[in-house]
């Protein structure tokens, strides 16, 4: 009994100081992640806790449940609209470019640490794999925002990689205990634990829709309910032969985009308990390693660690994008945005359980990527966003909407707006009956209904509203971008009509014109260059100057940018990064250069020559 109490005491504690300092963390941008991960260091066996804890089954198994929870969360809070906006190039990310990380580092562990083939793949898979939480986090405690499709696509990845890395890390092991196999059986084994995965999960989340609407529990047992059943999913899937991490994945996903009752309570629940078990995992992870065996693979490891972060990982990115419309910058960032976290280090837990000999070394290798990564990439990620001209000036519209489950058909959202300075509303502009608010909050003082007007700069505004009438309520809330200078960066200099033609728009800036367009409205033209789906921010060149989609609402296109010249949003930071077609443009460009120095200096010969004459 003492004991236990002991145990229960020693764990608490780890847990509040972890949460201590996150606090400290939080002030000085640390990621919070490296912040747990040593914790678990200082209290392990090496550090001055002392604590003996050598048991990797059992990290494992707390490892898998707490990365279950993780998943299932990660899908419950991912939009479908994500999905349309980054599908593609996230899921090509997430398979191909974890099989060229894979490729890349294990080839150099291969050489640099003297490993067989077989365990130098699994400290590439080991390491394939990215850290959504501590991405996000970053992202939102540096104030960082960034264009729709560079967040889903990153967020998509790294809630779609986990299973393949997961898969392949499990063939791996198979392989280096009782050789490879037939390939055809590799590829089947991963095709059915995906296509088994996903079928499972999708039912999953079906059932747990089903049970929660119709059953009617009191609220508070609704996330008890989505707990338990994430976590049978997960075992259930694994049981039959297919991969409980895609499942549970896609359960989440499934809950999180359709009616679900007490969606708001659940989607706090989950959030919480995902911290929590990212806490749990990293401090785990790190009284398990012992960083005094560390010594003998440090020059490799971190050799490894950096040709991840420099070469694998960029080379991955590149690859993948080169079918998709993404910027030089864009691709730079993605390729930046690789965090390694919990997954990778649960990873590399499996030769240690798979009782392979060099186990323990690849554990020790992908531990000390991660720290590399966490410690170079998990400080620099908002420094890299603006260094690249990627952060997207904040959006006019709602602060915060929360939906309400009324009865009936009553489609309602409680909305919140910070009243922009140069907005209608601020200017004196009459509110029409359907905008007016149903509370303001006036230097953190609420302000009687009777005595709201006028508006003023700051207040902040609640009231109700359908979601078909945001866009019009942004436009008497939030003000205009026209009137920010601060966004002509990013949105262009000059603002044009989404209906002028291409034709129009070439006579009157004198551009070249393709015939093929000429008839074309600015909205068509930059939806035929998107594949019919567009975001703010698209950008397309016309000669000297680009096209800007600069507002958008649920019809389409309502205003488009025209950037006079090129700004560091376009200009490209790391050249490598280019799509190959502007690398061939460019090297046009040099050909025909030379050729007409070539042709100059010949006609300046002649000239002389004829002069002698």
């Amino acid at each position: 009994m003492e004991a236990v109490s002991y145990i229960i005491l020693i764990g608490s504690t780890l847990l509040i100081a972890s949460v201590l300092t996150s606090y400290l963390a939080l002030r000085i941008g640390t990621p919070l992640l490296l912040i747990f991960l040593g914790i678990g260091l200082l209290a392990g066996e090496d550090g001055i806790g002392r604590i003996a804890f050598n048991d990797p089954q059992t990290a494992f198994l707390i490892g898998s449940m707490a990365l279950a929870v993780i998943l299932f969360e990660s899908g419950f809070d991912t939009k479908l609209s994500s999905y349309r906006a980054a599908a593609w190039p996230a899921m090509t990310l997430a398979t191909v470019g974890v099989a060229v990380t894979t490729g890349v580092i294990g080839t150099a562990a291969h050489y640099l640490m003297n490993l067989p083939w077989a365990e130098a793949l699994l400290v590439g898979a080991a390491v394939s794999s990215t850290d959504a939480a501590a991405v996000f986090f970053l992202l939102r405690v540096g104030g960082i925002t960034l264009r729709d499709r560079v967040r889903s696509t990153l967020e998509i990845e790294s809630g779609t990689n986990d299973p393949v890395a997961i898969m392949l890390t499990i063939i791996l092991v198979e392989a280096a205990s009782h050789g490879w196999g037939s390939p055809w059986h590799v590829v089947e084994e991963l095709l059915r634990a995906v296509l088994i995965g996903g079928v499972l999960g999708l039912v999953g989340g079906w059932i747990v829709v089903t049970f929660i609407n119709k059953a009617q529990f009191e609220t508070g047992l609704n996330p008890v309910v989505t707990l338990t059943f994430a976590l049978f999913i997960f075992g259930g899937t694994n049981v039959l032969g297919g991969s409980g991490y895609l499942a549970v994945y896609a359960a989440g996903l499934y809950a999180g985009n359709v009616k679900l009752r007490g969606a708001l309570e659940l989607r706090r629940f989950h959030a919480g308990l995902t911290w929590l078990s990212q806490i749990v995992m990293f401090v785990m992870l790190g009284l398990l390693a012992t960083p005094h065996e560390f010594g003998e693979i440090a020059l490799p490891a971190l050799a490894i660690a950096f040709l991840l972060i420099l070469v694998a990982r960029p080379l991955a990115v590149w690859l993948c994008l080169l079918p998709y419309r993404f910027s030089a910058n864009e691709t730079t960032f993605i390729a930046w945005v690789g965090l390694r976290g919990a997954v990778s280090l649960l990873l590399a837990l499996v030769p240690v359980l798979g009782g392979l000999d060099n186990g323990q070394m690849v554990f020790n290798t992908a531990f000390i990527v991660v720290v590399v990564s966490l410690l170079v990439q998990g400080w620099t990620i908002g420094s890299m966003a603006r260094w690249l001209g990627l952060i997207v000036p904040p959006r006019r519209g709602p602060v915060e909407r929360v939906e309400l489950e009324l009865p009936g058909n009553a489609d309602q959202e409680l909305v919140t707006y910070t009243v922009h300075a140069k907005s209608p509303a601020a200017r004196g502009q009459r509110l029409p009956r359907w905008a007016r608010p149903s509370l303001v909050i006036r230097e953190d003082a609420v302000v009687p209904p009777h005595k709201i007007k006028p508006l003023q700069p700051g207040d902040h505004v609640y009231l109700f509203a359908p979601p078909h009438q945001l866009p019009l309520i942004d436009k008497l809330f939030g003000g205009s971008r026209a009137l920010d200078q601060d966004d002509r960066e990013f949105y262009g200099d000059l603002v044009l009509s989404p209906d002028a033609t291409v034709e129009q728009v070439a006579e009157m800036y004198g551009l070249p014109l393709s015939l093929a367009n000429a008839k074309l409205t600015l909205a068509d033209l930059l939806l035929h260059e998107f594949g019919g789906s567009c975001e703010l921010g698209d950008r397309v060149r016309m000669g000297d100057v680009e096209l800007i989609v600069r507002d958008m609402d649920d019809h389409g296109i309502t205003s488009v940018g025209l950037a006079l010249e090129p700004t560091t949003v376009t200009k490209p930071r790391v050249p490598l990064f280019r799509h190959p077609a502007e690398w061939a443009g460019l090297l046009r460009g040099w050909w025909t250069r030379q050729t007409f120095e070539r042709w100059k200096r010949r006609e300046q010969l002649k000239e002389r020559r004829g002069g002698d004459d």
